[in-house]
């Protein structure tokens, strides 16, 4: 089966990846037939009831999970379903959800036999609901807030219930529209001004529903099925896929970024090595895009509720102009204002995605060290390059091979790698790279659903660096960067030193579905599924749990909220044999517990340390409390507050000095800020040599 899928789509995932938006209601998406029938109400297309018969049998037959139909993943896909359609718990009514309580454990039967009763059904409440909140919240927003009563909301709503009636319903939406004028409200803009930014939100949200087809049903009924069984796992309507493949990689041309659609606004999925937003250090993956102004001086338009190809035609323009972004943060406290970010558009460049080095000094007892530092952003091929055994091809490997040679010939002391927020590439790329400072050995081992397992290994005996050698990674470096650290650590080969990383410890294939169905006439869409597993050489899967960092840093992401382990249908960790390999000697227990008495040493009496420790426990602290004040004297005294906790998270962010052509930081360019997390990663390698050297 395995070979039969390669052959057919020979698309293996191995990065963190964007997955498609299952949430994302998107004009001109798949199978455009299901159009309303009678009166307003959406209905299924005979193409959507093949498709979904196609789909089950697919994903239950060839997904690494094996996972059965039954009446506990009808459940699970139900209850999935309810959140993508009213996963705020707004719209729909509690007697609405009961009513339809009826389905929950006939969805497998459904996905069988392609009914998509229960899911046109649901969904059309849901938009008769709609249509009367939205004829009250106009009325609402006619009239200026009050915010002088010392009344509360809380902001996250995800274990809240649904309205039991119309009166409680009403009241919920009136603290809503409440809180986000006062959001408004105390961004120094006046009442007429918030009244006209409101309006204007809500007709942008009148809009998108209106465009809603039955396509767009299909499509989040479909994720919410595909995303049960693992949270890569997604189903991608034509033009959704399309857009996964061509539009949205045509907007790097603007500022480097990928979007997605997710709820009421526009979702940064990943930023391009290289481009202005990675650049200007001020754009992350997961960042929400609430407003979009062209120029210095353009009136910001509110972008909540639109369309992701409507965004991103206004952040695409001209190289050298200028775009402001309103953007919310996903550290941002309840609460907290959107920041404005001002970015120069401009043309990526392919040698800016790629490896750079600089040299940083670092002091320890009272002794001075030069560390060599290659950041590695992603692991990068020109496989048609090596293909054709073109000389000096675009690589990883080929790039960092060189700056290991110019930093030997510079004498630094040790080497940190640093890995912070790479979210994989070339799995070739990642065993080659472990090549550099390993003899010839195993890898990684890739597992099939079969239980067949597979060992790749580098066959190269030599050793191009064997000196001090750090890995420096965070919550964001993912799939082949884990690769890489478990590979280091497992070896005993160096330091790795940060955070625990993302977890990513899967491969998916990309299916046509029109291979399947080949008498339909129009496309049907694709299905991203999960096929195989990556497991370290020692047998531990970096599925679910990642690389756990010997030297752990302080951080402001918690796994319950980020990476593999914060999705609930994320594959599990295990365990298989381990390899045959050899552990070298340059690292052991007695070694590492020194470095980490010297960590904690310095967690009690570095000044900066000590703070950013503290800032970041209280920003985590911060967050659990999503509880905001609709009294507008205290809800100053709690923005003021959550931007200077925000402010100390931003303390750790990776900042990129600018470099040259040749990947070398400019001369000419000012002086960068203190990164913390590198100076320590070069402390934690001056610790190892001390130590070594005694």
């Amino acid at each position: 089966m395995n070979k039969y899928l390669v052959t057919l789509v020979p698309v293996l995932m191995l990065s963190f990846q964007p997955d498609s938006p299952s949430g994302a209601f998107t004009p001109g998406t798949a199978l455009r037939s299901a159009q309303a029938t009678t009166g307003d109400e959406l209905k299924p297309s005979v193409s959507q009831e093949k498709v979904q018969t196609l789909v089950a049998k697919l994903l239950t037959t060839y997904h690494y999970r094996k996972v059965r139909l039954n009446d506990s993943l009808s459940s699970v896909v139900w209850d999935n379903y309810l959140k993508e359609v009213d996963g705020n718990k707004t719209y729909l009514l509690a007697s609405d959800v009961t009513a339809f309580e009826k389905y929950r454990y006939q969805i497998d039967d459904a996905l069988i036999n392609g009914d998509l009763t229960a899911a046109y059904e649901l969904y059309n409440v849901f938009r008769k609901r709609y249509q009367e909140r939205s004829a009250f919240i106009k009325e609402q927003i006619k009239k200026p807030f009050a915010f002088t009563a010392d009344e509360t909301f809380n902001t996250d709503r995800e274990k809240a219930a649904w309205p039991k009636n119309q009166e409680e319903q009403e009241d919920l939406w009136r603290k809503i529209l409440k809180n986000q004028a006062l959001e408004l409200k105390l961004g120094n803009r006046s009442d007429s001004a918030v009244a006209a930014l409101m309006t204007q939100r809500y007709n942008n949200l009148d809009r998108a529903i209106n465009r809603i087809k039955g396509g767009d049903v299909f499509q989040l009924y479909m994720n919410s099925f595909a995303e049960a069984l693992d949270p890569h796992t997604n189903y991608l309507s034509p033009s959704n896929a399309d857009r996964f493949n061509q539009e949205m990689s045509q907007s790097l041309e603007g500022i480097g970024a990928m979007l997605q659609e997710d709820g009421d606004y526009i979702k940064i999925t990943s930023v391009l090595p290289g481009g202005p937003a990675f650049k200007s250090n001020q754009l992350k993956t997961n960042d929400k895009i609430a407003g979009v102004a062209q120029g210095d001086n353009g009136a910001m338009v509110n972008t909540m509720n639109w369309q992701v190809d409507e965004v991103v035609k206004l952040i695409k323009g001209p190289k050298g102009t200028v775009v402001r972004l309103q953007v919310l943060s996903p550290d941002a406290l309840a609460g907290a204002p959107p920041k404005e970010i001002r970015l120069v558009r401009e043309k990526i460049k392919l040698e800016e995605q790629r490896a750079k080095k600089e040299i940083i000094d670092v002091v320890d007892n009272g002794k001075s060290f030069k560390i060599g530092v290659i950041n590695v952003p992603m692991f990068y091929r020109d496989f048609e390059g090596a293909r054709r055994r073109e000389e000096g091809f675009s690589s990883t490997t080929n790039d960092v091979k060189k700056f290991i040679d110019e930093l030997k010939v510079d004498k630094v002391d040790g080497i940190v790698i640093d890995l912070r927020d790479n979210g994989g590439g070339s799995l070739t790329e990642a065993i080659n790279l472990t090549g550099l400072f390993i003899p010839k050995g195993p890898v990684v081992q890739v597992r099939e659903s079969t239980g067949e397992t597979e060992v790749y290994t580098d066959p190269d005996p030599s050793v191009l660096y064997d000196g001090p050698l750090a890995v420096l990674v965070n919550r964001f470096s993912a799939s082949a960067s884990e690769i890489f650290a478990a590979a280091i650590q497992d070896y005993r080969r160096g330091v790795i030193v940060g955070g625990q990383t993302f977890g990513k410890g899967t491969v998916q294939t990309l299916i046509d579905l029109n291979q399947w169905l080949p008498k339909e006439p129009e496309k049907v869409g694709q299905v991203k599924m999960t096929i195989q597993k990556f497991y370290r050489i020692n047998g531990s899967s970096t599925q679910h749990r990642g690389v756990t960092p010997d030297i752990e840093l302080p951080s402001a992401f918690s796994a319950e909220e980020y990476g593999e382990s914060s999705q609930p249908s994320a594959l599990p960790w295990d365990q298989i044999n381990s390899t045959r390999y050899e552990q070298g000697r340059a690292i052991d227990d007695k070694i590492l517990t020194r470095l980490r008495d010297r960590f904690d040493q310095r967690l009690k009496s570095d000044p900066e340390l000590k703070q950013l420790a503290q800032d970041l426990a209280d920003f985590r602290k911060a967050k659990e409390n999503t509880v905001v004040s609709l009294q507008e004297s205290k809800r100053r005294k709690e923005r003021e507050e959550a931007e200077r906790k925000r402010a100390a998270a931003n303390k750790v962010s990776h900042i990129t000095a600018p470099v040259d052509e040749t990947g070398t930081p400019s001369p000419t360019t000012p002086k960068k800020k203190k990164d913390l997390y590198l100076n320590e990663a070069g402390l934690v390698l001056a610790d190892y040599i001390l130590a070594v050297n005694k």
